[in-house]
């Protein structure tokens, strides 16, 4: 007996690139080239749609590639932790996050923080006062003190 085909299933990639920085070279061409895609075509793709974001921003991407080996992807917001070593002016979090205290951030940058990740798809049913607890929880795992 032979097997019924099903539909196509896509497989997903999952990319922390540069915004405005895509190159085919490691990471995203070894990752890109494994499955068959034209890192180049994505690179071009990418470079173009993160072009109005501040140039190294880590952007995390989701790369659906189909069979027939065409791509689409989606991008999301920065890492939080990012954005919020950045608010503080730090480079590196805490060592020993809870004991020590890098920088601090106020509750202005956490609000503008959460309006940011409120553009995800994932946060996009949560309200913006339980995004801004999850940042402030992030920032203390991070080792950044929130004031008021």
């Amino acid at each position: 007996m032979s097997k019924k085909g099903g539909p196509a299933v896509a497989s997903i990639l999952k990319l922390i690139v540069p915004a405005g920085k895509a190159t085919p070279s490691p990471p995203v061409g070894p990752a890109l080239g494994q499955r068959g895609v034209k890192s180049m075509d994505f690179c071009k793709q990418f470079n173009d749609r993160t072009k109005d974001l501040i140039l190294e921003t880590p952007t995390p991407v989701a790369i659906s590639i189909k069979p027939d080996r065409t791509f689409t992807f989606a991008v999301k917001s920065p890492p939080t932790s990012w954005l919020l070593k950045r608010a503080a002016g730090v480079e590196k979090g805490a060592a020993q996050p809870g004991k020590e205290v890098v920088g601090t951030v106020s509750l202005k940058h956490i609000y503008a923080i959460g309006q940011i990740k409120a553009t995800d798809p994932v946060m996009s049913h949560m309200e913006l006062k339980n995004i801004c607890k999850s940042i402030i929880a992030s920032a203390k795992s991070v080792g950044i003190k929130v004031v008021h």
